[in-house]
């Protein structure tokens, strides 16, 4: 769940932090101050001089200039975080050198047996009998993957390092100790491990060291679970909770080797184990040390929910635009606040951001009603009803205690229901506030026999699987609505929950998770996010034994491997893809790297028919991007769309109309957003007719013939010139025009198509999302 830090909290730990140094008159506090890119081979001592210098000149004396300083970013970044007040960071703004200084703010919340196996059966392939993966891309053998997320688990089987021969010549990192966390805990596999909490303790003071520990071991699961889709070793007999989920785990490229970045940590309050918070200035010097470090691919399931930043007053997106850079690879979480649409995190066009969908399991659980009726509930609570007999059934509405809100009465809220109503009863409650499994406990607490929860609409018959406390399942929005009816038209209503059982081949797959969010592009609707979409709803994979598969306090079971739901889950399945392709292609840019998936994604679902989301409507682009990752065609994708460091500083320019580097000036007219090289097409607010351009580059064979093909959107037509583009070899390079021209469709109103270029071998096919004015 994202939510922001306590106000309550700030004020006494930045008295506590800052006065200090100065008279309390103004308030201090971290900000980051964003120079650009290192020009020159400089030492850290003289980056670190130039950094104080400019504190100097905003601060009072040498001495409060250095105490002001959080961090000194040295590798890519040029920048630094430190304490200052407003004015300060305002002063400092205006200064020529000066990209931007911006809070350095908790905006951010970390957003398998089966996934994979998925994944290539949907090509028609077979698990991991893949020839491009074992013998040319080898696993992702020789290829590095940053994880920036809550730590690492490393005593997980899904971390060994048997057979592994050397640690890469590039690797330049550290396995820097702290709390239960030694060199030992480095190896082959994971050759390198980091954290950082400057950041967060100049806002809530010191870590707390019941909730997680001051080293880069995982105490949420977040981490770990991120770690091993990416690059877990491949480990047989794996099942969550007993049984469920069973399978041979392992990651999409199992040879790669993993770098951790620990920069989220628990927030302080009712819920630390639950609730992390991740802030700009510890994720901006993970990516610092990353790209110094060598990582080949960083993988970043991490995103804000609210207004989204500009990009250079975003910590990820600044990060990022270093890592492409440098040729790095970065795949973010698209976010979990949909289907509400622009509701999109990561929105920079130099990152993969990645949504969410299904995969073909489902964990079925029968409820039977007293009047007869069978409903197909979901569920992996390992516990059963101790009698086979029908129990009484309770609305939690029906049984809360005096006092309770209405809006929220049959929610199961922490202390809102009447023991006396509900012991011994099976109770149902309602998705909406509060935590799923946290329902469950509720329920447990007033003497409740079992919980049934209920979809709300919105999530329609998408459920994500819980490992409650009790007996228990969940049921569609639909079933939810019948299970009420029959509750009010039954004198005694009674039902009884069925154990659970694994079921492979569901259909349809994948579907798109109700919680992915959805586009457009709010910082910039002419860029189409999220990219592609991935597996990320009830995958199973490592989780740190230091946390329950709840994470409530009161649960106190351990678990090696648990199922989790979230963009965090898919996104680190685009990060393996990456880190294959890498492999494959070690000479392809970040940006041809994205363009092959892209480009390659599938739009059908395992029946042949579009993919549909949660309610059962067919799905776009604003949903799903590209479509579906298909790692087996982006390895050879036929073309690619090539952007460059400059191309996004030009598109930098011209969006948000600022220098993200001061050594390349903005240009007194900058092209359009849209004209950036970029495997999509979004066009907002289209008043007649606007044509782009795109160029792209030629990776298959060395001579070939490619035609266009075009799916126009309702009421826009779409041109595309020249519509063959001839090949003589491999890496040439050809350019085209798109003209859109609106034909009188309501303002405001998003309509897609898409257009293909096909040499009858490859199909390479970029979507079109146009709002018209």
């Amino acid at each position: 769940m994202m939510r922001g830090p306590s106000p309550y909290l700030v004020l006494p730990v930045f008295f506590l932090l800052f006065c200090f140094t100065a008279s309390c008159n103004e308030l201090r506090r971290v900000y980051i101050v964003y120079l650009g890119e290192h020009k020159g081979l400089r030492t850290g001592r003289e980056i670190l001089e130039d950094h104080h210098s400019l504190l100097r000149s905003v601060k009072n004396s040498e001495e409060e200039a250095l105490n002001s300083v959080v961090y000194s970013y040295k590798h890519s970044i040029n920048g630094f975080a430190a304490l200052l007040t407003e004015e300060e960071a305002t002063k400092l703004s205006e200064m020529e050198q000066v990209v931007s200084a911006f809070p350095g703010e908790a905006r951010w919340s970390p957003h398998t047996t089966r996934s994979w196996e998925f994944i290539m059966q949907e090509e028609g392939l077979q698990g991991w009998e893949l020839e491009w993966m074992t013998s040319k891309a080898k696993l992702g053998k020789e290829v590095i993957v940053g994880v920036v997320d809550s730590g690492v688990w490393p005593e997980s089987q899904s971390f060994g390092d048997a057979g592994m021969g050397p640690i890469p010549e590039r690797w330049k990192g550290i396995c820097q100790e702290g709390d239960a966390f030694d060199s030992s805990n480095c190896n082959k596999k994971i050759i390198g491990a980091r954290y950082y909490l400057k950041g967060y303790e100049a806002y809530y003071g010191s870590l707390n060291r019941t909730y997680a520990y001051r080293s880069p071991r995982d105490h949420d699961g977040h981490g770990t679970h991120t770690a091993s889709t990416v690059a877990g070793r491949v480990v047989p007999g794996v099942s969550a909770l007993g049984g469920f989920a069973r399978g041979t785990a392992a990651g999409g490229a199992p040879l790669a080797r993993l770098a951790i970045y620990k920069v989220c940590w628990p927030i302080p309050g009712p819920n630390p184990n639950i609730e992390n918070t991740c802030f700009d200035a510890d994720m901006l010097a993970a990516f610092d040390d990353a790209i110094g470090d060598g990582v080949h691919v960083l993988s970043v399931s991490i995103g804000a929910s609210g207004v989204p930043p500009k990009y250079s007053n975003d910590g990820i997106a600044i990060g990022a635009l270093h890592a492409a850079k440098h040729g790095i690879v970065v795949a973010c979480s698209a976010g979990n606040d949909g289907p509400a649409p622009a509701t999109v995190s990561n929105l920079a066009p130099w990152m993969i951001t990645v949504g969410a969908s299904s995969i073909d399991r489902a964990f079925d659980s029968l409820v039977l009603l007293g009047n007869g009726v069978t409903i197909k509930g979901q569920t992996v609570t390992p516990y059963v009803l101790k009698s086979s007999e029908l129990y009484p059934l309770v609305y939690a509405g029906d049984a809360v205690v005096p006092g309770t809100p209405g809006n929220v009465s049959g929610q199961c809220l922490p202390n809102s229901l009447d023991a006396k109503k509900v012991r011994g009863k099976i109770v149902v409650c309602l998705r909406g506030s509060g935590l799923r499994v946290a329902k469950g406990l509720e329920v447990k607490r007033a003497g409740g026999a079992a919980i049934i929860l209920g979809n709300a609409v919105a999530n329609g018959n998408e459920i994500p699987v819980d490992a409650h406390v009790l007996p228990g399942t969940a049921v569609s929005s639909d079933d939810a609505i019948a299970i009420l009816k029959y509750i009010n038209a039954a004198r005694r209503p009674s039902a009884k929950i069925g154990s659970a059982r694994t079921v492979l081949g569901v259909t349809p797959a994948p579907v798109m998770a109700a919680f992915s969010s959805r586009g457009p592009n709010r910082v910039e609707p002419n860029i189409l996010k999220p990219d592609i979409t991935a597996p990320g709803l009830n995958i199973l994979a490592a989780w740190s034994e230091s946390s329950s598969p709840t994470k409530l306090e009161d649960d106190h079971r351990s678990v090696k491997y648990n199922l989790y739901s979230g963009t965090s889950m898919s996104c680190p399945h685009v990060s393996a893809v990456a880190a294959l392709l890498k492999s494959l292609h070690p000479d392809w840019s970040s940006s041809a790297i994205r363009s092959a998936m892209m480009t390659t994604a599938a739009v059908v679902n395992t029946r042949g028919a579009p993919l549909t989301d949660a309610a059962g409507q067919a799905a776009g682009p604003l949903e799903l991007g590209s479509g579906h990752v298909r790692p087996n065609h982006a390895s050879d994708p036929g073309l690619v769309y090539d952007a460059s460091y400059e191309d996004y500083l030009l598109f930098a320019c011209s969006s948000i109309g600022a220098q993200m580097d001061p050594s390349f000036p903005c240009p007194e007219t900058s092209p359009s957003p849209s004209d950036l090289n970029y495997p999509s097409i979004a066009i907002s607010d289209l008043n007649g007719s606007v044509t782009v351009r795109r160029t792209v580059t030629n990776v298959g064979p060395g001579a070939t013939r490619y035609r266009v093909t075009v799916t126009e959107p309702t009421g826009v037509s779409v041109s595309i010139s020249p519509g063959v583009l001839s090949f003589k070899r491999v890496g040439q390079k050809k350019s085209f025009s798109v003209t859109l021209k609106a034909r009188g469709t309501p303002g405001k109103v998003y309509v897609a198509g898409s257009y293909t270029w096909s040499d009858g071998a490859h199909v390479v096919r970029s979507p079109i999302v146009v709002s018209v004015a």
